[in-house]
């Protein structure tokens, strides 16, 4: 390529295809670029004739000077965001800040949900950067100290977003992802580290905990696992966001689920269990709001979660919950959750049994 030709191929590697894509790098290995040197210093020469010099200034910039403002700026950014939590500034002011004041609160946990959103993304653009411009620091302008300091500085932000992200629940299952997407998250997502932090295998916490049991913990990086406090905080966090996940399943079981939570952390608060007994009775609680309902606890004909879960929130109707099954079963049509129309159908069926249930139910009162 040469001439208008390779000026065309440059500019197409720049080309916006999300909000992530800042700008694009090209390796050349023929020193194609040495046919643009003329137009570094003149916009109208060599392979640029023809530009107006106004149409094309800007275009052309130094590599390691925009790559050393990106870096200013990314810094700057997630220094800003941290700047407001409290002295000592230490891992329990940040999870205080990031995460929530009172662990297992979960509207504070939604809260502080645009601040951990925030430094996971200015942290992640702050770990490109960096990586764009470790291996030329000096020749970006950086004398040895700021180096060596800015070195130091991005994984102590990279440590605290996988740290928040424990503690607040947010922290990725990649089990769930199919192993091609699991594949691209692990090459272009998610940034490791080049120490072994902890021993998650692409497993969440909650699953290590149903797993492995109290022996979970262990999994946990260091700046969490070391303090007791910092560990219950973190269980107690993820339990309360798979007890809001899982809820719309069936909201009688998982509003009981949330009362023993509240009352294992209240007792926790007045240290009337030993952290092992806390431990042992955090991972029968996880266990039981990750597998749900047990079936022996309910009668044989409730043979499917569904059907389970209406029997919970009908009244512990066995036949109610299974005629609303029948209901549903009976008027649904493919695809009819993404139907207004067949969607209608269904939720007038179970009205309709419903109704029929008020009604005799009235009826026996009045007699």
């Amino acid at each position: 390529m040469r001439d208008h030709g390779l000026f065309q191929a440059i500019c197409r590697v720049n080309r916006l295809d999300g909000d992530d894509k800042e700008y694009g790098y090209i390796v050349d290995y023929k020193d194609l670029f040495k046919r643009l040197e003329g137009a570094v210093e003149d916009y109208t020469s060599g392979a640029l004739d023809g530009y107006d010099k106004e149409d094309v200034a800007g275009l052309l910039e130094d590599r390691l000077e925009k790559a050393r403002e990106r870096l200013d700026e990314a810094l700057e950014a997630v220094r800003a965001l941290c700047e407001p939590v409290e002295a000592p500034r230490d891992d329990q002011a940040f999870y205080r800040y990031f995460s929530s004041k009172e662990h297992g609160n979960a509207a504070q946990l939604k809260a502080n949900e645009p601040q951990r959103l925030a430094l996971y993304r200015l942290t992640a653009a702050l770990v490109r950067a960096y990586a764009n411009l470790a291996s030329e620091m000096t020749e970006a302008g950086y004398t040895e100290a700021e180096a060596a300091a800015i070195k130091s500085e991005v994984p102590l932000y990279e440590n605290l977003r996988n740290q928040v992200k424990l503690h607040s629940g947010d922290a990725i299952d990649l089990k769930q992802y199919e192993p091609a997407m699991r594949h691209l998250i692990d090459t272009y997502i998610r940034a490791e580290e080049s120490e072994k932090v902890s021993e998650f295998d692409d497993l969440s916490l909650m699953q290590l905990i149903v797993e492995r049991g109290a022996l979970a913990v262990n999994a946990l990086p260091e700046a969490i696992r070391k303090k007791e406090k910092s560990t219950a905080e973190t269980i107690e966090n993820n339990v309360r966001k798979l007890i809001i996940d899982e809820s719309p399943i069936n909201p009688k079981y998982y509003d009981a689920m949330s009362e023993l939570l509240d009352a294992l952390i209240a007792e926790r608060r007045k240290a009337a269990l030993s952290y092992q007994e806390y431990l042992q009775e955090i991972v029968e609680l996880t266990r039981q709001a990750k597998s749900g309902p047990k079936l022996g606890a309910y009668p044989k004909s409730l043979d499917s979660a569904a059907r389970r879960a209406l029997f919970d929130n009908l009244g512990g109707s066995e036949d109610l919950a299974l005629k609303v099954d029948a209901a549903v079963r009976g008027s649904m049509q493919d695809g009819w959750r993404s139907n207004t129309m067949k969607t209608r159908r269904v939720r007038i069926a179970v009205a309709a049994v419903l109704g029929m249930a008020t009604s005799a139910s009235t009826a026996r009162s009045s007699w």
